[in-house]
């Protein structure tokens, strides 16, 4: 049976905004942070990732996949994160910047992360019996909100919080973006293998933290500098 018109426009639209993502993101990255050109393409790259993830969850609960629609919401997630971050900068001063919205939203992340993962661990032909895959994008999913609770009811004490958050979190959903690339691409000539899933994160894990690690001595040494 042939999906109706409105999922295959759904599907175009998810195709292209998934396209623009996958190469805004390295334009967002290679520029210089904080400038015009940043900000540009990271807030294009922003709005197609929350195509992307719309058109999934719409297209996941139709046909169902379960799945797809749970790691739609902490992809997205991730990128919504780090992108209300950066008008909470002034969070480390004991300001009140948090909303009603960045609750909700990771609550609605912690939600959906935890339930994947339970059900990845015991009722996984719910999750089209990808059941390690489950266990592991929940997990993340819950420590990404999870951590972002925890930031709200404690207000950071370091001045830069906010670029970790941030680069962490657009990473993130970018190595989310790659999941998406691999099995569209590779997927198909690899039907059943369920680690597939696990490749992007593999990589992109160990490049969030080795970034993090970086700018973290950058930043150590300009203050020492600056003392000095």
């Amino acid at each position: 049976m042939h999906d109706p018109i409105w999922m295959r426009a759904l599907l175009a639209v998810h195709v292209a905004a998934g396209s623009g993502a996958f190469v805004l993101a390295p334009l967002a990255l290679v520029t210089v942070k904080g400038g015009k050109a940043h900000r540009r393409w990271g807030k294009i790259y922003f709005w197609c990732m929350a195509v992307v993830a719309s058109t999934a969850l719409i297209m996941a609960v139709y046909r169902p996949i379960l799945f797809l629609a749970l790691v739609a919401i902490f992809s997205f997630y991730a990128a919504f994160a780090a992108y209300r971050v950066l008008g909470q900068k002034a969070a480390w001063k004991g300001e009140r910047v948090i909303r009603g919205l960045d609750w909700v939203a990771a609550i609605i992340c912690f939600t959906a992360s935890a339930a994947l993962a339970l059900i990845g661990a015991i009722r996984p032909e719910l999750v089209q019996n990808l059941r390690i895959p489950a266990i592991v994008f929940g997990f993340i999913g819950m420590r990404i909100s999870g951590r972002s609770m925890w930031h709200f009811a404690h207000p950071p004490t370091e001045k830069m919080f906010w670029w970790y958050a941030h680069l962490q979190g657009m990473i993130g959903s970018y190595i989310a973006a790659w999941t998406a690339f691999c099995l569209v691409t590779i997927g198909p000539l690899v039907r059943g293998a369920w680690w597939l899933w696990l490749v992007p994160v593999s990589i992109g894990l160990p490049a969030i933290i080795i970034t993090t690690a970086y700018y973290q001595r950058k930043f150590a040494s300009m203050h020492k500098t600056a003392i000095a």
